[in-house]
Order: structure tokens, then C-alpha cells, then sequence
């Protein structure tokens, strides 16, 4: 018979650390993968979660904007979702997109939570550009509705007045912003504001995340602003060359950062810009370049031209010959793709 003294004694269960606290490094935004017959392919998701995971992900981010949420149905976003938080396996946050109106972002919310997922990225709602006061009582709502932190997108039809962003980081379960719209003088008056109006507690837990596609163009511009932590597309294909910048750039190597600025990431952004969706169809197809088929978008977006197909191929090998010179590679040599280090090959690397 156990004592009381011996069971007081006992350790306790460690209780997770709060999302906000979790979330470092490169946050990695997945493809979601499609068969040849148009439906997800799971073996190739998990393939493709899993690469990112030992090339050094600090997050995964299932089912967002490069996860095509706009073209999941329900089961199928659940199904996404659970893979990806069964291959990170508790060593990484695992952190669902959820959208739309109030009532199907709180229903994937909800998909999102039973298939274990730790957070949530709220993405704008569908459609109607709403007021101040709309987004904040959907955002409530949704908070509200999940046992989930919550993430909240700022772009397109949900751009936020300082003094919104500051009542949302004191709404329980919202623990950050994500910036997708690029306004650098908004988002220095966000800060400022959530500073000094939502209080000391909430203003020291609430995150900031640069969004915007190809995020390492402005990687230095926020980082002036004290926003360090970004997503990366090119992680998806290409994770040896987005840590090389995060490193030059997380160490203040500015030579490295401008090469790799200049050498590839500039002409990266140029040529996602000549297409609609490439900001989601030239990063599927990225991945297929690595080595690893995970299907093509699925309609409305559509596949890049096969000019700029060859072009992208082109940039891959271009910035992973800038990655290996800048001497902060991965260099594991665990890919099977078109270069070195941990590479986007088959066999279960990405």
C-alpha cells in the first residue's frame, strides 16, 4: 500500500508548454499531396511532413494556404491533419488552417482538435470584407469555440486597425498574428498598440509572424520590427537553402543573406509573380522537382507552364549551390533529390 508521503512524492505529469511558447525556427507549411486519381494521398503527405521534420522544422502547419484549405473537404482535412500530428509525434506543434464563415471555421476547428492538432491559423473569412467589429466578434467566436490556440491571418479581406489586434490579444486562446499583407508601418502600429493597450501580460505572450509569400525577401524588414519568426515555402522543396538564409540571417551573416537574396530568392519572387497561384502550384511543383510526386493542384489553381517549370529547376540548383557556399547547410545528404543535403527525394524523405 502506497504511503501518503510516498505519493505526495510522486512526480506529477509534466503539463504541455502553451503553443506560443513552442513555436521556433522555420515553420513549415506542407503540400498536401494528390494520387493520380485526384484524391490525397497520404503516404506521400507523410513522406513529405516527415522530410520536413529531420531537415529541422520548428512547426508544422497542416492544411493552409500552401495545403490548399480552399480545396479540402471536412473528412478530408481531417484525415490531413491527423497524419501530420501522428509523424510529428509531439517532437514539433502541429498547427491546422480553419476558415470560411464563423460557423465552418469553428466546424474545422473542431476537426482540427479531435484529430489532435495544437493550434490553429485562422485564415480571412470567405468572401465579404467584413468591418472591425465583425472580424473581432468571428475571431472571438472561434476562439471561444475550441479548446485550441488560435492564430489569427491578417491579408486580403481581414486587415486589422491596431486597436483591433490589441482587444484580440487579450481574448483568451488568440496568441499571435500572422502578417500576410505587408504593410510595415500597420505592423509597427500593431505593435506598438498591443503594447500599450493590451497589457503587459497579454503583449509579452502574443506572437507575430511575417506571412507573406516567399517570406525571406523580407526577412530583414520585419526583422527590424523584432518579427523573427516567418514561413517558408521554400522549405517545402528546397529546406537545405531556407536554412541556410534562417541561419545567415538568424546570425547577422549579411553577405550570405544578400547572395542568397540576389541569387535566388529574388528571382524566386519574379517568377512566382508571373503567374495566378503560383504561390501554392510552383511550390507543389518544387516539391515534384526534389523527387517526391505529391499530385498536381487541384482546380481553381493550375499547374505552372513548362517554361517556367524549367526556370524553377534552374533557381533550385542555382540556390542550393548558394546554400553549400555559405557553409550553413544541412549537409546530411539524407535526399535523393537534385542536390545534396536533406533533400525532398523518395524513399520517405519528403
Amino acid at each position: 500500500m502506497t504511503s501518503p508521503s510516498s505519493s505526495s512524492s510522486a512526480a506529477a505529469p509534466q503539463q504541455p508548454r502553451p503553443l506560443a511558447e513552442r513555436l521556433d525556427g522555420l515553420l513549415f507549411f506542407p503540400v498536401t499531396a494528390y494520387g493520380p486519381d485526384g484524391a490525397v494521398d497520404l503516404d506521400a503527405f507523410r513522406a513529405h511532413v516527415r522530410a520536413g521534420l529531420d531537415a529541422g522544422a520548428g512547426a508544422v502547419f497542416a492544411c493552409c494556404g500552401t495545403g490548399e484549405f480552399h480545396a479540402l473537404e471536412p473528412g478530408e482535412y481531417g484525415e490531413v491533419v491527423a497524419a501530420a500530428v501522428d509523424e510529428a509525434g509531439g517532437r514539433v506543434p502541429v498547427v491546422a488552417g480553419t476558415g470560411y464563415g464563423t460557423a465552418l471555421a469553428r466546424h474545422f476547428a473542431s476537426i482540427a482538435e479531435q484529430a489532435g492538432a495544437d493550434g490553429l491559423l485562422a485564415m480571412p473569412p470567405y468572401l465579404v470584407v467584413p468591418s472591425q467589429e465583425g472580424l473581432l466578434e468571428h475571431y472571438t467566436a472561434l476562439a471561444g469555440s475550441t479548446g485550441l490556440d488560435v492564430i489569427v491571418y491578417q491579408r486580403d479581406n481581414a486587415v486589422f486597425a491596431p486597436s483591433t489586434v490589441a482587444r484580440l490579444a487579450r481574448t483568451p486562446g488568440v496568441i499571435g498574428l500572422k502578417d500576410g499583407y505587408g504593410d510595415l508601418d500597420l505592423m509597427q502600429r500593431i505593435i506598438s498598440t498591443v503594447r500599450t493597450e493590451a497589457g503587459e501580460e497579454a503583449a509579452g505572450a502574443f506572437r507575430y509572424f511575417n506571412g507573406l509569400p516567399t517570406a525571406e525577401q523580407t526577412g530583414l524588414a520585419y526583422r527590424s520590427l523584432g518579427v523573427t519568426l516567418y514561413s517558408s515555402a521554400v522549405f517545402c522543396f528546397a529546406p537545405e537553402i531556407a536554412l541556410a538564409f534562417h541561419r545567415a540571417l538568424t546570425t547577422g551573416d549579411d553577405a550570405s543573406v544578400n547572395r542568397l537574396l540576389d541569387g535566388f530568392f529574388r528571382p524566386l519572387v519574379e517568377l512566382r509573380d508571373r503567374g495566378r497561384g503560383y504561390a501554392v502550384s510552383l511550390v507543389k511543383a518544387g516539391v515534384r522537382l526534389r523527387g517526391l510526386d505529391v499530385g498536381e493542384v487541384r482546380p481553381p489553381l493550375s499547374e505552372p507552364s513548362p517554361a517556367h517549370l524549367k526556370e524553377l529547376a534552374e533557381l533550385i540548383e542555382r540556390g542550393l549551390e548558394l546554400a553549400a557556399g555559405t557553409g550553413t547547410g544541412t549537409g546530411t545528404g539524407t535526399g535523393t533529390g537534385t542536390g545534396t543535403g536533406t533533400g525532398t527525394g523518395t524513399g520517405g524523405s519528403r
